[in-house]
């Protein structure tokens, strides 16, 4: 494709999605910025919940994958579920009755202040770092699709990007995210469904040749219990999905944030099991749909691109199928792209001016001014991230998003997990001094592990994170009782 059609693409989606950002979100105050005004209908929030949840990590990360990791990604999608159980039965009824606008000031109410602050923190560094990583893919595609044949140097690519991202959230906050994730979802869906179909015509198969086609394939193998040692053996995975959806998703401003706008905990659940449900199926597409490119490719002559991360774009958009295939997958790109982007961008803003920066005591004038100015200056830290991203980038980006999480989110789950299962209070101000040590001696575990027994944790990392917190939260305990949040002591 032509850097012209891929501009045209582009600014056609735009216009389509800056019209339902401006009707969605024009009246909308503080409370429609930061939850929606709970008012927002479940079913809505489960579809759009799709299309934040599936970022363009997703989209270009997991069809590639295949190759050499085969179906093992769904081991952890299963996992993902069980987590959205957990959330919908545990997490939901503490946030609702304790009418939270970031879910960290539980931890301010359980714990303490510096508890409180370091949750806050590991959070805006844990967000920064994933946002930036799954923004980073995008503009890596349209430099290579329009700004570098067009000789414009990445970093005006970068500031065209973040700028669209804040120019669609700037207003609204998650009441607009709610219908403009709706919107990306749709094309995120159609984009997937499409592709396959013209790959699959184009190859002369029908439906249950395709499905012959890829269960016949070696790289459709789901199920990993072998080898212990390996990243994809199944419990490793499985394990893992279960607390990185607990973590990333339900002890995650950006997410709840979606969650909590709905008018009761009973219609939240409904909606995180719902589209848990939908998440399973759009993952297995975006599997299957990996398995039929590498089987086009080969059967074409078509030589494997060096990356996998570039097998998705290099086929759809190189004249190998379809000018529409092109077209769809800049859609789907753009479209859970920025899904992504936009939402965390949200959730950093209300995170750092509610939790960080701090509301109480503020009118409604001083909160808005407030949140205007941290929303342009996350925006900015957003497009710094990714410029440096740029520099050091080495591995694949989904590989980098989840050994992320297993870093930064550990601490954030050992301390909600902690707060609920165990009850008992701690002496808060060491509290930030155990959230940087867990880190540090994961990372250095690890090394020992893979160097002494060749052992891998993998994405189980995170579990072993959350328990080296808990380990020492519970080492700097006191014999007083803990506060009880829901009851407002």
């Amino acid at each position: 494709m032509s850097p012209i059609a891929v501009i045209i693409t582009i600014a056609a989606y735009f216009l389509v999605l800056f019209t339902v950002s401006h009707l969605a979100g024009r009246k909308a105050d503080n409370a429609g910025f930061f939850i929606g005004n709970r008012s927002s209908k479940w079913y809505m929030v489960a579809f759009a919940m799709i299309g934040s949840t599936i970022s363009g990590v997703t989209f270009m990360s997991v069809p590639g994958m295949v190759d050499p990791k085969a179906f093992s990604y769904m081991q952890m999608v299963l996992g993902f579920f069980v987590g959205q159980l957990i959330i919908s039965f545990v997490l939901i009824p503490v946030f609702y009755r304790m009418k939270l606008f970031s879910i960290y000031e539980y931890l301010d109410e359980r714990f303490g202040v510096s508890t409180y602050k370091t949750g806050a923190w590991f959070f805006f560094i844990s967000k920064v770092l994933g946002a930036s990583v799954r923004l980073f893919l995008v503009c890596l595609f349209l430099q290579m699709m329009v700004f570098g044949p067009l000789n414009i140097p990445f970093i005006f690519n970068v500031v065209a990007t973040v700028a669209l991202v804040w120019l669609y959230t700037r207003q609204g906050g998650v009441k607009t995210l709610i219908w403009t994730d709706s919107l990306k979802t749709f094309c995120l869906i159609l984009s997937v469904v499409l592709t396959i179909y013209f790959i699959v015509k184009n190859m002369g198969l029908d439906f249950s040749g395709m499905v012959s086609s890829i269960r016949g394939s070696d790289l459709s193998r789901t199920f990993f219990f072998d080898n212990p040692k390996e990243g994809t053996y199944f419990w490793k995975q499985f394990l893992a999905g279960i607390f990185t959806m607990i973590a990333t998703t339900g002890l995650d401003q950006d997410f709840m944030q979606r969650n909590l706008s709905c008018e009761n905990p009973r219609d939240s659940q409904k909606n995180i099991i719902t589209s848990g449900l939908v998440q399973l199926v759009i993952n297995l597409l975006f599997l299957m749909l990996g398995v039929l490119l590498y089987l086009f490719i080969d059967s074409k002559g078509i030589t494997r691109p060096e990356k996998s991360d570039e097998l998705f774009p290099m086929v759809a958009t190189q004249g190998y199928l379809p000018l529409a295939v092109g077209i769809l997958f800049i859609i789907g790109l753009i479209s859970s792209a920025y899904a992504a982007a936009g939402s965390a961008l949200t959730a950093l803003t209300t995170s750092f001016t509610v939790d960080i920066l701090g509301i109480k005591n503020k009118s409604e004038v001083q909160i808005k001014s407030t949140r205007k100015n941290v929303h342009i200056g996350m925006a900015v830290v957003m497009g710094v991230v990714i410029f440096v991203f740029n520099l050091l980038n080495n591995t694949s980006v989904i590989d980098a998003v989840y050994i992320l999480a297993s870093y930064t989110y550990g601490p954030i789950l050992g301390m909600f997990a902690f707060g609920i299962l165990i009850k008992r209070s701690v002496r808060d101000k060491f509290v930030p001094y155990i959230a940087v040590l867990a880190p540090i001696i994961c990372f250095f575990l690890q090394k020992l592990t893979i160097a002494v027994w060749d052992f891998h944790f993998g994405y189980a990392l995170i579990i072993v994170n959350a328990l080296i917190t808990m380990l020492g939260m519970w080492l700097v305990t006191t014999k007083t009782l803990p506060p009880n949040p829901l009851k407002g002591e």
